[in-house]
């Protein structure tokens, strides 16, 4: 009896709170339906091409919702396929800005591409901008944003024989946005000291971006441009001809740490036929170079066209057949066509 009167407790407590509160929630169900067919380039080791057709339900469909409480407090939960947390966080305005506490989208994100392949890719690896969705304490005053992030360790080369971490990362971003323009510029910086038997280094890590849009009636262009030292442990970054996200790390040798400096961009542009179709087609480049004597450039490129065929409100389905090209000797080229099947509810 004690159990029930508690349970009975709980519901009424959690019916008072949902009623006081305006919960707004959605859904997005996304199946990805390619063929691929992978070159890998490795004179030393021969490998034939790889051929391959892949239907999943993509990582990155989810269900969540909005939150109000009041006009100074709100949040919001999002949760993806596994299941895992992709956004929980609540924020508050105090008049003069607002306070978030939680996990969603970082300062150092730009989205200008509607790339499909690969969970939705959006070049965001290959060019673009993205940091991801972190744990992190947030102020926001007007257009500008400032966060403390997490720090991320790790290098290539040796692996260190252990790690300090004694200050968070630091993302910022100001956005501007007109009738048919926007304009944002976002960095970030993060330090942590790697040990090498006694021998302590330290791998500090920044980038720093622009990026635009322009909406001109049915037409529409937007990209970004970066540079960066040791990118990877900031944000996505590939050279490797996939759809892979983990390059632009530092090496770790047995002198020291050696820098990895690295450059990126991209463009998409699209035309809205009507409210059924649009079109699109995006570039993607990024290169990186360690800072050492002799370091050869590696390079990678990616490039897409696509349709948005909208079959209802909230009903689409995108064909796209695109390419990942890495230009060095141990890189691949992968090629692609198929579909992203998509519902929002």
């Amino acid at each position: 009896m004690k159990k029930l009167m508690v349970m009975v407790a709980a519901l009424a407590m959690l019916s008072t709170s949902a009623y006081a509160a305006d919960w707004n929630f959605y859904g997005s169900a996304r199946i990805a339906t390619f063929y691929t067919s992978a070159e890998i380039n490795n004179p030393l080791v021969p490998v034939n091409d790889v051929d391959n057709y892949s239907q999943a339900l993509q990582g990155n469909s989810r269900i969540g919702a909005t939150v109000k409480v009041s006009d100074e407090l709100t949040g919001g939960f999002e949760y993806g396929t596994g299941v895992n947390v992709r956004k929980l966080y609540g924020e508050w305005n105090f008049g003069g800005g607002k306070l978030l506490v939680g996990q969603t989208y970082s300062p150092l994100n730009m989205f200008y591409s509607n790339q499909v392949f690969g969970s939705d890719n959006d070049m965001l690896a290959q060019g673009g901008i993205y940091s991801g969705r972190e744990a992190m304490l947030q102020l926001t005053f007007g257009d500008f944003k400032v966060a403390l992030v997490p720090t991320k360790q790790a290098n290539d080369g040796l692996a260190a024989t252990s790690t300090e971490t004694k200050i968070p990362g630091l993302e910022a971003s100001y956005s501007m946005k007109m009738d048919s323009f926007s304009l944002k510029l976002a960095g970030g910086y993060q330090s942590y000291e790697a040990d090498l038997g006694a021998v302590s280094y330290d791998v500090d890590s920044y980038v720093v971006a622009l990026g635009g849009k322009v909406d001109l009636g049915a037409f529409y262009v937007g990209g970004n441009v970066y540079v960066g030292q040791n990118a990877g442990n900031l944000m996505a970054l590939s050279t490797s001809g996939d759809n892979g996200w983990d390059d632009g790390l530092s090496a770790m040798t047995a002198t020291g740490i050696v820098d990895n400096d690295a450059w990126g961009a991209m463009i998409a542009g699209g035309f809205v036929v009507n409210d059924m179709f649009t079109v699109e087609a995006g570039y993607g480049f990024v290169e990186t170079e360690f800072d050492v004597a002799g370091s050869i450039k590696d390079k990678a490129q990616a490039y897409y066209l696509q349709s948005v065929i909208t079959l209802a409100p909230g009903v689409m389905v995108i064909p796209e057949v695109g390419v990942f090209d890495g230009d060095e000797d141990l890189d691949s080229k992968t090629t692609y066509f198929g579909a992203k099947w998509q519902i929002n509810f």
